[in-house]
């Protein structure tokens, strides 16, 4: 379908022909010869000096050449162009980020799994999470893994295969033994900075205390709140340990109190694949359709063929079929 971007330049047709009528030649002063004995040649040729001027008389051919050339040229300053059909493109409505705790304590073999054998406490969250990554197809996750420190494996991005193959390749002890549950908030919400996103999700998975974070995990909560980031918390491992392998329940739930999220605790793998697909329940795929039509300018064809045009004209001329002077 072609159409016209800009159909009001149509108004400029008439514009050559309102110039012709309504405004004088131009006239300007110019050198000439000066002859002593121009009145005796003027009385000779039986002529009247008088002031005037001279005005191109422009031929048939060059008039129809002049008017084509003008009304391409205001064809192709009306913007035609091709426009194609509807293209629609969904655009995630969400930012989720999943923070996992990858210290010492995470290699403990105490998760049981749907067949009663006793598994590596993050071989089995790695389970969970890549199933539920993988039905997370049109959002855009981040990956953060946090031991001593926090880091940011995984952009915001909706390559999730991207993000499961890096939570593959991630290892028990590889951010350090300790747990900075509040260092992995506040690199959360750094990330979140490049959201544009109203919709701002982060799923904390943790099985011990905050034990090397330079912020308190609960301040960290209170600025993820002020930047509109709710955060789901999980624990996992023994809430009845000792030191540094207790999950600190308290913690966890005050975070997810703080902004709007919720807490979960899961004993086995089962539970805690009970939790993620109650999360992504309570969190559903949303997506923004955005719908346009490509469109293709064509602006260059009525020009190209005034430029012909005029060319083809300029060489008829210098063949020699010149215009003639009319006096004024």
């Amino acid at each position: 379908m072609i159409q016209l971007a800009f159909p009001w330049a149509f108004l400029l047709l008439p514009l050559p022909w309102l110039i012709w009528r309504f405004a004088p030649p131009h006239r300007e002063r110019v050198t000439a010869l000066r002859v002593p004995f121009f009145r005796q040649v003027s009385h000779a040729l039986g002529q009247e000096p008088r002031a005037g001027s001279v005005v191109l008389a422009r031929t048939r051919i060059q008039m129809i050449t002049a008017a084509f050339c003008w009304g391409l040229i205001v064809i192709a300053l009306a913007g035609p162009e091709r426009v194609g059909r509807p293209v629609e493109i969904e655009k995630s409505a969400r930012d989720m980020i999943l923070a996992i705790d990858v210290s010492g304590s995470m290699d403990t073999v105490d998760f049981t799994d749907a067949q009663g054998e006793k598994r590596q406490r993050f071989s089995a969250v790695q389970d969970v999470v890549r199933a539920f990554v993988q039905g997370r197809e049109g959002d855009r996750v981040a990956l953060i893994v946090f031991g001593s420190k926090a880091y940011l494996q995984a952009p915001l991005t909706e390559d999730l295969q991207t993000i499961t193959d890096l939570l593959d390749r991630t290892q028990v002890g590889m951010a350090g033994p300790q747990t900075a549950l509040g260092d992995a908030i506040g690199l959360a919400i750094h990330t979140f900075e490049a959201s544009e996103i109203d919709e701002r999700v982060l799923i904390l998975l943790s099985d011990g205390s905050d034990t090397s974070s330079r912020m308190d995990p609960v301040n960290a909560a209170e600025i993820a709140k002020d930047n509109r980031v709710t955060i789901m918390t999980i624990g996992v491992g023994d809430p009845e340990a000792s030191g540094e392998d207790k999950v600190d329940v308290k913690t966890l739930e005050d975070i997810a109190r703080r902004t709007g999220g919720q807490y979960f605790f899961a004993a086995d793998q089962s539970a805690l694949t009970a939790i993620y697909a109650r999360i992504d329940e309570q969190s559903p795929r949303q997506v923004e359709t955005l719908s346009y039509r490509p469109r293709q300018s064509l602006a260059w064809i009525p020009l190209g063929l005034a430029a012909l045009l005029g060319c083809a004209a300029m060489g008829w001329l210098s063949l020699g079929h010149r215009g003639g002077r009319a006096q004024a």
